[in-house]
């Protein structure tokens, strides 16, 4: 078995696929790569083939009809050796030196007593443009560098959560606890870090600057733009997650810190659609906020009345110009958690 697995969707990706798997290639043996070939239509499929020729017993290459990033991550789920499994997008890639410390944990904790289920770390947004790149870290929140369980977890900024490239999940527990992201559906990755949750118990943090997430290409999902064109996709992704709280509600409730916590994400996705609909403007989208907010109420007062009247719930729902102002101010946390471009 394979310590890790890590998964590449690939879609189009010719012009950067090779940063991202040659990064990932210095892994080693104790690696499995899967490249996610999403039906592509460039030379994605020779350049992945290519790299499964050259090293079989680290690549594998599944090529499939095109399902969206959702669709590519399951496959890899599905044919994962790996004990623990992480996502690497085709325009992002890790830091050689950081995956060498993140390998070593992950090696020790295979071997260790207690089970890890989730280890998190920081990623740096590689923001086309900036001199200065962010880099989202969780000192704050999290303890460093010791196993620890939602009991010690503390509070997160607003805007600032654990996000797919923060993470690596424990293979099994993906497995047992039935993920399967929607096909065809753009902003998947937020289910992924949001619904296997109440499963994690054990869990350790690395502060080191791992993943480097590339942002600024033309065509990105999360260019502003392209959200707003795009942005019944993320209010399906939305009302998925509404759901999933709503369903498991009693389970959730067992544990306080992890509730609240998965709340608090709710409360920033759902900001996310509503600035983004407010941004639209059109009518069709002001009704679609309004749609939105009504399929809250409707599926759980008690959810609905914590994010309707919450700062950030407010800030989306107030008239006029004024209203709109304050608006404004939810965006800019928006564009700290999305890195709207």
């Amino acid at each position: 078995m394979k310590l890790l697995t890590v998964t590449i969707p690939c879609y189009n990706s010719e012009e950067y696929m090779e940063k991202c798997i040659g990064s990932l290639l210095t892994g080693g043996e104790d690696v499995e790569l899967i490249i996610v070939n999403d039906g592509s239509t460039d030379r994605t499929r020779e350049i992945a083939d290519r790299y499964a020729q050259e090293y079989p017993s680290v690549v594998k290459v599944i090529h499939k009809e095109n399902g969206g990033h959702g669709s590519a991550v399951n496959a890899g789920m599905a044919n994962a050796s790996g004990l623990f499994f992480k996502v690497v997008d085709s325009d992002d890639w890790v830091k050689e030196s950081e995956y060498r410390k993140i390998l070593e944990f992950l090696r020790e904790a295979a071997g260790g007593e207690t089970v890890l289920d989730m280890l998190i770390s920081n990623f740096v947004y590689e923001k086309q443009g900036e001199k200065k790149n962010k880099v989202m870290r969780y000192r704050h929140a999290l303890p460093r560098d010791e196993m620890f369980t939602w009991k010690q977890v503390r509070h997160f900024h607003k805007g600032q959560y654990i996000l797919m490239h923060s993470v690596i999940f424990r293979t099994k527990l993906l497995q047992e606890c039935g993920l399967k992201l929607p096909e065809n559906t753009f902003y998947v990755d937020n289910l992924f870090v949001f619904e296997p949750l109440p499963y994690v118990r054990n869990m350790y943090y690395m502060d080191v600057n791992f993943y480097r997430y590339y942002i600024g290409r033309e065509g990105q999902s999360v260019n502003e733009t392209i959200m707003i064109s795009r942005i019944d996709q993320q209010i399906k992704v939305n009302k998925i997650m509404v759901d999933y709280m709503v369903e498991n509600k009693q389970k959730l409730k067992s544990n306080r810190k992890m509730c609240s916590y998965m709340t608090n994400y709710l409360e920033i996705i759902t900001t996310v659609s509503s600035i983004l609909l407010i941004r639209g403007g059109t009518e069709e989208h002001l009704e679609k906020k309004k749609e939105l907010w009504n399929y809250i109420k409707q599926k759980d007062k008690v959810l609905y009345i914590r994010l309707r009247y919450g700062i950030l719930g407010n800030s989306m729902n107030l008239p006029g110009k004024g209203g709109r102002k304050i608006s404004m101010e939810g965006y800019r946390i928006c564009q700290r958690f999305f890195k709207f471009n």
